[in-house]
């Protein structure tokens, strides 16, 4: 059997195992659990049971293979392009046109007010060890030197962080074409790994499903996510040298968790209740 029939053979056990089935099912004398048990005894005492199995087992080997390589390069693929693009592509641009234009060390305000507090706090410290030398006067011209020292490193140090900031905003750009090319090219692999995780999920008990479920939700739309989305917030900033506001930071968050609550909530009316009641009711037992 070759790779094709396998992958035809995948994708058609694919649908038929990740059939959800209603949520209403007319209930027999007989339980069903033992006609399921009997025709599990038949099937496996069936000419050719062993053979399916096998076939079976290569069709899911082969589904996991596609789902981690896929995975892989969703993940390794983007993060390559944008380490390899930034500092051998990118970077060395950017310092030639910072190179031409010497007078602009700052990107933004915030970096400006960091480095100018920075030059305040060791003037400050230098004048303090100077009175603290009580047996001789002060040295004005050796601070003043010491001060225009600390502005030259400074300013080398804050060119760097403002080409750092716009090297990471062009290498990211290309760090997101390169994903978005990975999954328009990987139809195929999205809908193996997309079956693969069906099967985990359908897979779970009623409990972990709820436990994930709660575990999501409060994470990122709980009582405490506030204090995550600000952490999340301020580093994407420093990231991008963005200057970062209080007041839309505030607004994001007092407006993007909503929605995202809103989100969550009606997944679970609309589809959980359809397709795991039972999940559904522990989840409801749990979250009380």
């Amino acid at each position: 059997m070759n790779n094709r029939d396998v992958r035809q053979d995948s994708d058609s056990s694919f649908s038929n195992e990740n059939e959800v089935k209603p949520a209403s099912v007319k209930r027999g004398i007989i339980p069903g659990s033992i006609g399921r048990t009997f025709k599990k005894i038949v099937r496996e005492l069936k000419p050719g049971a062993e053979r399916k199995y096998v076939t079976s087992f290569h069709v899911s080997r082969n589904r996991t293979r596609i789902t981690v390589r896929f995975l892989a390069i969703l993940i390794i693929v983007p993060l390559l392009t944008q380490s390899l693009s930034k500092n051998f592509l990118i970077t060395p641009i950017i310092r030639l046109f910072y190179g031409e234009h010497q007078h602009q060390v700052f990107l933004n305000t915030k970096l400006e007010e960091s480095a100018i507090k920075e030059l305040r706090d060791f003037e400050s410290k230098l004048k303090f060890e100077q009175l603290l030398l009580q047996d001789s006067p002060v040295d004005t011209d050796n601070i003043n030197r010491e001060i225009k020292e600390k502005a030259r490193k400074l300013s080398t140090k804050y060119r760097r962080k403002s080409i750092n900031a716009v090297s990471n905003v062009c290498a990211d750009i290309l760090s997101l074409i390169t994903f978005a090319v990975v999954i328009f090219k990987s139809q195929r692999e999205i809908a193996i790994a997309s079956s693969f995780m069906d099967e985990i999920v359908y897979g779970l008990s009623d409990s972990a499903k709820a436990f994930l479920i709660i575990l999501l939700t409060d994470m990122f739309v709980g009582f405490h996510s506030p204090h995550g989305w600000e952490v999340i917030i301020q580093d994407l900033s420093d990231h991008l040298g963005i200057v970062s506001d209080k007041n839309t930071m505030g607004l994001f968050i007092a407006t993007f968790p909503v929605i995202l609550d809103t989100i969550f909530k009606y997944w679970i009316f609309r589809y959980l209740s359809r397709l795991s009641p039972s999940a559904l009711a522990t989840f409801k037992e749990m979250n009380e």
